[in-house]
């Protein structure tokens, strides 16, 4: 069962925090706070407009925010989500961006930063393996889905396709593919 959000205030703080806890990749994060603990979303419903999220042009947290904020509260609650979600993260973007100017050239610094990459690595990992028992309820269940993920793996990561054609290719391959299904059924 899904709550609401009561204000834009709550909204503005809630994605503030999401975006603050976001560094190297945010999905696990918006995942863990919108579905777990605000439970504003399903599961599912979560997954279907992270899908929307990513195909839209922009950074795929900032499409989320405004899909959601307006939702709730129209454009006003667009605005403010997308406010929480880039007010505090820019702010605290300057202050590194000063610091790393200052002391970017020590090997501790540039160990840290390796050590985030990996980190983000994990946690998007492990959150898509969490977030893959959503596949349940899809129209192509798991083996088509992974297959279609493992193409797109390959294709971007070994062969270099550029990834707007893979997701043109694909993503018009997962719709038509979706559709036959639910038409069928």
């Amino acid at each position: 069962m899904t709550q609401t959000p009561q204000s834009k205030k709550e909204i503005f703080w809630a994605f503030t925090w999401l975006a603050l806890q976001g560094f190297g990749g945010v999905l696990p994060v918006a995942e863990r706070e919108l579905v777990d603990k605000k439970r504003w979303y399903t599961r599912e419903s979560f997954l279907e407009e992270w899908a929307v999220a990513q195909v839209l042009p922009g950074p795929n947290v900032i499409n989320l925010a405004i899909i959601f904020g307006a939702r709730h509260f129209g454009w006003q609650g667009a605005l403010t989500a997308s406010a929480g979600m880039l007010i505090f993260p820019m702010l605290a973007l300057i202050v590194i961006a000063m610091s790393y100017h200052h002391w970017g050239d020590q090997p501790a610094v540039a160990g840290a930063i390796r050590g985030m990459g990996a980190v983000a690595a994990g946690l998007i990992a492990g959150t898509s393996l969490k977030l893959a028992s959503a596949l349940k309820k899809h129209p192509l269940r798991y083996v088509p889905s992974i297959c279609i993920a493992a193409i797109c793996f390959i294709a971007v990561a070994w062969m270099r396709i550029p990834l707007v054609h893979v997701l043109l290719s694909l993503g018009s391959l997962s719709i038509y593919m979706t559709y036959r299904q639910v038409r069928s059924s």
